[in-house]
């Protein structure tokens, strides 16, 4: 199967470098990607919105001749989800790394602070605790080293979907900072920031406790969580 792996804000192709022998040791093609304007702390982000990630993931997509399943982490969830709307007949599946589906018309996240045009690395004060658990000094100062301003129109723009074959595509949601259980019972009780991902017609929790970024704090897990999802 060909995997697609996809960034949360901050992070390049190679936030995935401890996760993907994992899922290379079982026979999987990975596509691990680099999204626009994500290239360097130098690349120009001037005019980068959510449709120009959603597209350099569509075409990822299209230059694979098979089914894909796509994984995203965090910002990348939302592009993973209309990705697989433009595309639903083409993905397998989708997994949700510590995200969930984007409703349409809603922001990944449009409160971050904006410095000059784009979204810098805030202050590790700016998360929550559930957040930084098992991200320890170490992990914070190389997550931190490599971190690479977000374009702010990624963040702030509205989730564009069209076509409700999307809601046939099997998704995973890998529970990290809270648990499924909670997340069934947020969903259950009508969060509207669930909304989207209570239609979806197949939907597989799998806890993995830790925080936010877990390719960082619990990589080798969070690959065979992965390769669980993809099937026999």
């Amino acid at each position: 199967m060909d995997v697609v792996l996809i960034p949360g804000f901050w992070l390049d192709a190679t936030s995935w470098d401890e996760v993907v022998p994992t899922i290379e040791r079982t026979g999987h093609v990975v596509h691990a990607l680099t999204l626009p304007g994500l290239q360097s702390p130098d690349a120009d982000r001037r005019g980068i919105r959510l449709a120009d990630h959603v597209d350099a993931v569509v075409g990822a997509v299209d230059r694979i001749a098979g089914p894909v399943v796509l994984v995203g982490h965090s910002g990348g969830g939302p592009v993973a989800h209309a990705a697989a709307d433009a595309r639903p007949d083409r993905i397998a599946r989708v997994v949700h790394v510590d995200t969930v589906p984007l409703p349409a018309g809603r922001a990944i996240n449009a409160g971050l602070p904006v410095v000059d045009g784009e979204i810098p690395l805030p202050d590790w004060s700016a998360f929550d605790a559930e957040d930084l658990v098992d991200l320890d000094d170490s992990l914070r100062a190389r997550f931190r080293a490599r971190a690479v301003p977000q374009p702010a129109a990624v963040a702030a723009d509205p989730q564009v979907l069209v076509d409700d074959r999307r809601l046939d595509v099997p998704a995973t949601v890998v529970a990290c900072e809270f648990t499924a259980d909670q997340l069934r019972g947020w969903m259950e009780g009508g969060d509207p920031d669930l909304v989207e991902l209570a239609a979806l017609r197949d939907v597989t929790f799998v806890d993995l406790p830790t925080g936010h970024w877990p390719q960082f704090t619990r990589p080798v897990e969070l690959g065979e969580v992965i390769v669980g999802a993809l099937g026999p």
